[in-house]
């Protein structure tokens, strides 16, 4: 009979090689959508509970009457109107506030046209 020798590196548990994840085109897809739902679900909840609070209405702003208005004639600009009716005032804060009120989209004007002036800068304020 022979006698066999076992050695110490023989008795220990063989080492795996670790192996790299590898995702397919499917799986990809996979995870960009359950990445992608939960933020779509947010959204929607957000939109549904209180995004139509930021829309504008159709409910009657103030009466026709209630600001002082002005007639815009030839050669003049928003900024010399805010210069005109507010000389104190930040004639760029006064621009601003003329061009909101009137639901204006530049800051251009045209003769014969009426604006409204806001009250904080209304003559004898």
């Amino acid at each position: 009979m022979t006698a066999i020798g076992i050695t110490g590196s023989a008795l220990e548990a063989p080492t795996l090689a670790a192996t790299r994840l590898r995702l397919t085109t499917r799986g990809r897809r996979a995870l960009a959508v359950l990445a992608a739902v939960p933020a779509m679900l947010a959204l929607a909840v957000a939109l549904f509970l209180g995004g139509s609070s930021a829309l504008a209405s159709r409910d009657a702003g103030a009466p026709a009457g209630t600001f002082p208005t002005i007639t815009v004639t030839a050669g003049e600009s928003l900024w010399s109107i805010a210069q005109e009716v507010a000389p104190s005032a930040d004639p760029r804060d006064v621009v601003d506030a003329i061009a909101r009120l009137n639901g204006l989209q530049g800051v251009e004007v045209a003769a014969g046209q009426r604006l409204a002036i806001p009250v904080e800068y209304a003559p004898g304020r």
